[in-house]
């Protein structure tokens, strides 16, 4: 097992990557929050993500795209995983949710976006047996002025830090892909997204 494991959701759309090594002047980090959930504002279809983390009486709300959320459910469960079958699983990771890190309560109000992230990274740390989730802001820059350039470094003003145990990282996984789940309905014919109004969809040829 490496001594870390990122992953990038997909990146900004406009393809900015922070400089490495950078440390942004604001830094929203949270070691061990007290709670640390993916939920939703808004109706299905038409929903907000935002990752939230909260320590005492200090919450942020940090917006992101439905397939970030998914996409980073997907890797801290692979992370886990791979985790908990080495040798002895020495970092005790749960294979299922502890009971007691169930959290099905909904964002915790007020939700003000501090902003909306771009690139997100995730990773662990073996000293202190913690999944580390980073993520920065989306960065609006005149594309024509790097029109030959594939991913241009920025340095962005603040980021988002979050450190979590095992047991916190896997009911974090497994709530979020739950959020992500509970969105429309999918028509069983066109295999779309169904809204809440009458469902009109174009059948395959040669049903009728």
């Amino acid at each position: 097992m490496p001594r870390s494991v990122a992953e990038q959701a997909p990146r900004t759309r406009l393809g900015l990557a922070p400089n490495i090594g950078y440390m942004p002047p604001i830094v929203h980090g949270f070691d061990w929050p007290d709670r640390f959930v993916i939920g939703t504002v808004g109706q299905p279809g038409s929903r907000t993500f935002y990752m939230q983390p909260r320590t005492g009486s200090r919450m942020v709300s940090v917006s992101l795209e439905k397939d970030q959320s998914a996409a980073l459910a997907e890797r801290i469960e692979e992370v886990l995983d791979e985790l908990m079958e080495t040798d002895g699983n020495p970092y005790s990771v749960p294979a299922l949710t502890p009971e007691g890190l169930v959290d099905n309560e909904p964002l915790e109000q007020p939700v003000e976006e501090e902003f909306r992230a771009g690139v997100m990274s995730l990773g662990w740390d073996p000293t202190t047996a913690q999944i580390v989730i980073e993520a920065f802001p989306i960065i609006e820059v005149d594309v024509d002025e790097f029109e030959d350039v594939e991913v241009i470094e920025v340095e962005p003003e603040e980021a988002f830090l979050v450190r979590i145990p095992v047991g916190t990282a896997r009911a974090f996984a497994k709530r979020t892909r739950e959020v992500v789940g509970a969105g429309r309905p999918i028509c069983p014919l066109c295999r779309l997204p169904m809204d809440s109004d009458d469902h009109i969809c174009e059948l395959p040829d040669g049903f009728r």
